[in-house]
């Protein structure tokens, strides 16, 4: 009999219902449309970030001090401490080891050079300075514990890298070079001409083929950039080297995150280290790789997470928005209606019903509303982020059970709560003065 009522009272007065309706799909419309690209903004967001380069460097512990200036290490690169190389595949086994994006490492000589035409070595010119030679991963297959295998390098971690020819490729006696060294060296198209280096104190290094010009923005521009295998035997340091380079997928950093862990209760400890701040994972990182020292760059870090949060910040601005304008729509409506059925509702209680039985009554059909609103709302939700996805982020949110369930609780919570004054004033109607028409 109640679900009667309600359905027969449902079905009245279809422009009061029609209105709250679409209030309410307007409403949820956005709230979903907010809702799906702020849950899946962080990580899209995340993983564009990492075209910004990496966000976390390890050195070897026992190194000596730092000396940075405007981000170029101008520590000796003869001395200080090195990193063996085969501990590299642990990365991949820390907690967060699929947020590890990318890793390389790398190892820095001084060299004497003299270049020469590819079609006339005979023509050489002597380089009057000593020159920075670099030796990193390119497109490097690394040996997983687990058996499989993963390819990092140097293109993961700085991205923003443009070479004019090709790279390197592993186990071939090639090298690029930086703009102004070409410049400088009148090399004027890639495998235009070669190398021969030298060591600080005469001996003859390897002969390497120039395949690529590069273009990076920084230090490198006038240097020599070559395989890792071949630095480390110029410098006789095998399976070696001095710097690691890390590229993670993190959460952006909150006070909880910045709190020491030394301080940190057990229960607060895990709920920390579970989490993929990039402490966290620096932490974890450390532990991997013993005699470390792993330093988050802040510039990239912050950045991200300053742009992470303030994005998310933004969409759920607008999702409380939505919800606050439906809430008012849905209280004018429903007031409007409450006082057209003044006299429903005094006939229901001079016929017996109680107040609480009105208010129940007209609050199964205010939810009855909600859901059918909701779901419309829903759905052309999906549709506005779909469209807000690719015009934005290039890609679209995929649909959620949990984001449906959370928009419909919102449309019911919105509704009750857009009602509540309404029906309150409707389960204190009396039946006498409403029957004698006063």
């Amino acid at each position: 009999m109640f679900l009667r009522l309600v359905a027969d009272s449902f079905g009245r007065r279809p422009r009061h219902k029609l209105l709250t309706g679409a209030a309410l799909a307007l409403g949820m419309g956005v709230a979903t449309a907010a809702l799906s690209v702020a849950l899946d903004v962080g990580d899209r967001l995340a993983k564009e970030f990492r075209s910004l380069g990496a966000n976390l460097v390890v050195t070897p512990k026992a190194d000596s001090l730092p000396l940075e200036i405007g981000g170029a290490d101008y520590r000796p690169v003869n001395a200080g401490a090195y990193l063996p190389e085969a501990g590299l595949p642990k990365l991949k086994t820390i907690f967060w080891h699929n947020n590890i994006m990318g890793f390389a490492p790398a190892l820095e000589a001084r060299v004497k050079a003299t270049t020469y035409p590819m079609d006339n070595r005979h023509d050489y010119r002597s380089i009057p300075a000593f020159t920075a030679v670099l030796g990193t991963w390119v497109n490097h297959e690394v040996k997983l514990p687990d058996g499989g295998t993963f390819v990092t390098g140097i293109e993961k971690t700085n991205p923003w890298w443009h070479v004019q020819g090709r790279w390197f490729v592993e186990g071939k006696n090639e090298c690029i070079v930086g703009r102004n060294f070409a410049r400088k060296n009148r090399i004027s198209r890639p495998a235009s001409a070669g190398l021969f280096t030298y060591t600080l104190d005469g001996k003859p290094g390897p002969t390497l083929d120039i395949v690529g010009i590069l273009d990076s923005g920084g230090p490198e521009d006038d240097a020599i950039v070559a395989p890792l295998s071949l630095v480390q035997k110029l410098v006789g340091k095998p399976g070696q080297y001095r710097k690691l380079y890390v590229s993670a997928l993190t959460k952006p950093e909150d006070a909880f995150a910045r709190k020491d862990p030394k301080t940190m209760t057990p229960v607060e400890f895990d709920r920390w280290y579970c989490t993929p701040y990039i402490s966290a994972i620096a932490l974890q990182i450390s532990e991997e790789l013993p005699g470390t020292d792993v330093r988050v760059i802040r510039r990239v870090a912050e950045g991200e997470g300053q742009i992470l949060t303030r994005v998310q910040t933004l969409l759920w601005l607008v999702t409380i928005a939505a919800m606050l304008a439906a809430a008012l729509a849905v209280g004018a409506s429903s007031a409007a209606s409450v006082i057209e059925r003044q006299v429903e509702i005094g006939l229901m209680k001079a016929l017996g019903a109680g107040s609480g039985m009105v208010g129940f009554l007209l609050a199964a059909e205010q939810l009855l509303l909600a859901f059918v609103g909701g779901g419309i709302g829903y759905a052309l939700g999906i549709a506005l982020a779909r469209l807000l996805g690719e015009k934005i982020f290039g890609a679209a949110p995929e649909p959620t059970l949990l984001v449906f369930l959370v928009v419909l609780g919102l449309a019911a919570l919105v509704t009750l709560l857009g009602s509540a004054i309404p029906l309150r004033r409707a389960s204190r109607i009396e039946p006498a003065p409403i029957l004698r028409g006063e």
